[in-house]
């Protein structure tokens, strides 16, 4: 009888995204699988809709970061935005298990958790974590003992020593059943009460 092998971990494959000017960090659970990448960024699903959203609200064009011909998004835009407007990123787990090797945070065992404090210290400005989806607020929610506001809401919080604020904020998922520009409308509403827009 042959035993099975463990599911192999999964280190995170990018490095954390961090402006010095960043005001916010956004955090998700950990990149799907390589196979669904189409750039070498965060959210490189081609089917997700976190750029999208930021077209949406930074240029009120869903479009504006989307290279369509070549089924794509405009990594150098995206990163210049984000430098530009002082917005961090990385995800909440650095190393995992995929338990049924697709991208479902449901199946995602983490095995080391991110270092937040760490990535904070590099962003002494920054004094705002957005989870963007339920896996990643529960891990922040669970570590920090923050409370689980309602979708668009946030909590304050001590943070080695540092005032934050978590927000929650609906999946950039296209499997979260909400709309392109509701999703948008939450995303708008974060970043006037952070002051970046």
């Amino acid at each position: 009888m042959n035993n099975p092998q463990p599911t192999p971990v999964e280190r995170h494959p990018l490095q954390p995204f961090l402006p010095p000017n960043a005001r916010l960090l956004m955090l998700g659970s950990f990149p799907p699988p390589r196979k669904r990448w189409c750039m070498d960024f965060f959210y490189p699903n081609r089917t997700n809709m976190m750029w999208e959203i930021f077209g949406e609200v930074f240029f009120g064009d869903s479009q504006r970061l989307v290279d369509a011909s070549r089924k794509t998004f405009r990594q150098a835009d995206i990163e210049a935005l984000l430098r530009e407007r002082g917005i961090a990123i990385f995800d909440t787990a650095s190393a995992v298990r995929r338990l049924s090797g697709n991208a479902s945070d449901k199946d995602l065992q983490i095995v080391e958790k991110t270092d937040i404090p760490q990535l904070l210290s590099h962003i002494p400005l920054c004094h705002n974590l957005v989870c963007t989806g339920q896996k990643s607020f529960s891990v922040l929610s669970e570590d920090y003992g923050v409370p689980m506001p309602a979708m668009g809401e946030s909590n304050s919080f001590l943070l080695a020593g540092r005032e934050m604020r978590l927000w929650r904020m609906p999946s950039s998922s296209r499997a979260f059943p909400m709309r392109l520009d509701e999703k948008a409308s939450y995303y708008r509403r974060l970043m006037q009460a952070v002051g970046i827009i």
